[in-house]
């Protein structure tokens, strides 16, 4: 009786994902892409389970009719991830930790709490979307680009391949050499170029400013209604931002000095109050100097389109008003410019100095170094200067022309507030007419003005009103614009 052989083992089946064909249409991706995204997705979906044996790189490039060398790079790939091991046993699918799946995996993770206070308290039009009326966006058509190109031309080619590099922390020494003669000027801000930090416009400042001089839990004044993107960068610090009324002259001192606890930082936009247009009065600046030393605090002065003064001269800095102030000045090139610029900035006192000089080293990076050499370019060779000149003129004219139209064609009572200074007016209404719906009615009708009450974090009946910019918005839109705001402002309106 012949003996019975024994029984050959079954010989390994190719994994079904390798057997299908790739796509060879002209808009797929290549081969090497399709065969890469196959694998990986069949071993973190399981289809090719830990210690699966690959066919040999011949033998699948035959199969797929494909080159080997295609197939050889894709193996090379996942080795490298980890997706494959090697050995003289073969290629094999690496053992892998996958997370278990229970009913909370399409749960993620909690976010930090402090999101909360960074959400919006109404909904307001994004500031990329533009739209008539909004505030704080300068004229942009009016700017001119082909001198600012220039600049940006003949700072690349001075600068060379150098300026492809890290720069200093603090910023580019002529541009702070250049903000320091500027703000002298203009500003009546004393300063040495070594205590300016350049930044990424005056949030960045602001924030910039909170991690210097506050510990989490710290208490911070904030002007109310203000801007919020002061509370913005108060939050993201994880400190406890007190509202402090404003009024007719500003941030009102004499409440503030009661408040309890005592603050760490104060914000304030003494020059043209944001948004109502209010000047903090000398006596009140003095005031609040004198609170600030007495609470060992800091004052944070934002002095964001004090440049943009249609009568007389720019109101002064506070800055510079008391010699060795605890005030930390900030500003930007945003309305003076154009926002997408991106540069700010924070000039520190000298007090503060030798404590936070190795921090702003550790903190900052020296970005935009092309950007920041064209404008102290920009500055120092005039056309800064020329191209505010143009804008004092345009924006006098425009709100002029705002105060006329509102006068004869919103039909609506309403007072108007804010001196001859920046680029907004805000209105008071009465509260009959609700000022966020007439915000988002408004919406609908290509305006992007604000609420006035959405700037308060408390809320009073006083609040209610519209902060309209004039900036980006040409005169001859004003008539028709209002009119429709007016007949928005009826349709909203409470019994």
């Amino acid at each position: 009786m012949t003996p019975s052989l024994p029984a050959r083992a079954p010989r390994p089946t190719r994994p079904q994902p390798l057997d299908a064909p790739l796509s060879r249409a002209a808009s797929a991706p290549s081969l090497q892409r399709q065969l890469l995204k196959r694998l990986r997705d069949a071993v973190l979906g399981g289809t090719l389970p830990a210690g699966s044996t690959l066919p040999g790189t011949r033998a699948l490039a035959d199969a797929l009719g494909i080159s080997r060398n295609t197939v050889m790079a894709v193996y090379e790939q996942l080795l490298a991830e980890g997706f494959l091991q090697s050995d003289r046993r073969g290629t094999r699918v690496t053992e892998l930790t996958r997370p278990v799946r229970t009913r909370q995996t399409s749960t993620p993770p909690p976010v930090a709490r402090r999101v909360a206070n960074l959400r919006p308290r109404a909904a307001t039009p994004p500031a990329h979307e533009g739209g008539h009326f909004r505030p704080g966006v300068p004229a942009l058509a009016q700017f001119p680009a082909g001198a600012w190109r220039r600049a940006l031309d003949r700072a690349a080619r001075r600068a060379g391949p150098a300026a492809l590099g890290y720069g200093d922390p603090a910023g580019e020494p002529a541009l702070r050499a250049a903000i320091a003669r500027h703000l002298a000027v203009t500003r009546g801000v004393h300063c040495e170029p070594a205590r300016i930090v350049v930044t990424e416009g005056a949030q960045d400042a602001l924030a910039l400013c909170v991690r210097l001089l506050t510990d989490p839990g710290d208490v911070a004044w904030v002007e109310d209604p203000g801007y919020r993107g002061a509370k913005t960068a108060m939050h993201a610090g994880d400190l406890e931002v007190l509202p402090v009324r404003v009024d007719a002259q500003g941030l009102c001192v004499e409440a503030a000095q009661a408040r309890v606890p005592s603050p760490r930082i104060i914000y304030t936009t003494p020059s043209n109050q944001y948004p109502t247009g209010a000047v903090l009065s000398v006596a009140r600046r003095l005031a609040l100097v004198e609170a600030a030393r007495r609470h060992r605090a800091w004052i944070i002065e934002d002095d964001y389109d004090s440049e943009f003064r249609h009568t007389g001269e720019p109101v002064g800095a506070m800055q510079g008003l008391v010699a060795d102030a605890p005030v930390l000045y900030v500003g930007s090139f945003s309305k003076t410019m154009f926002p997408a610029l991106r540069i700010g900035f924070v000039v520190l006192p000298d007090a503060l100095m030798p404590a936070v000089a190795d921090a702003v080293r550790e903190l900052q990076r020296g970005a935009q170094r092309h950007a920041q050499l064209a404008l102290a370019d920009f500055i120092d060779g005039g056309e800064y200067a020329r191209h505010l000149g143009r804008m004092r003129r345009l924006y006098r004219d425009r709100r002029r022309a705002l105060l006329d139209a509102l006068e004869r064609c919103f039909a609506i009572e309403h007072q108007v507030e804010g001196g001859p200074c920046g680029l907004h007016l805000t209105l008071r209404l009465p509260a009959r007419y609700p000022d966020r719906e007439l915000v988002a009615a408004a919406r609908a009708h290509g305006m992007a003005a604000l609420a006035l009450s959405t700037f308060a974090m408390r809320p009073a009946s006083v609040d209610n009103g519209l902060v309209l910019g004039y900036g980006n918005t040409p005169e001859h839109l004003y008539e028709p614009l209002l009119r429709t705001l007016a007949k928005l402002a009826r349709g909203v309106a409470t019994r």
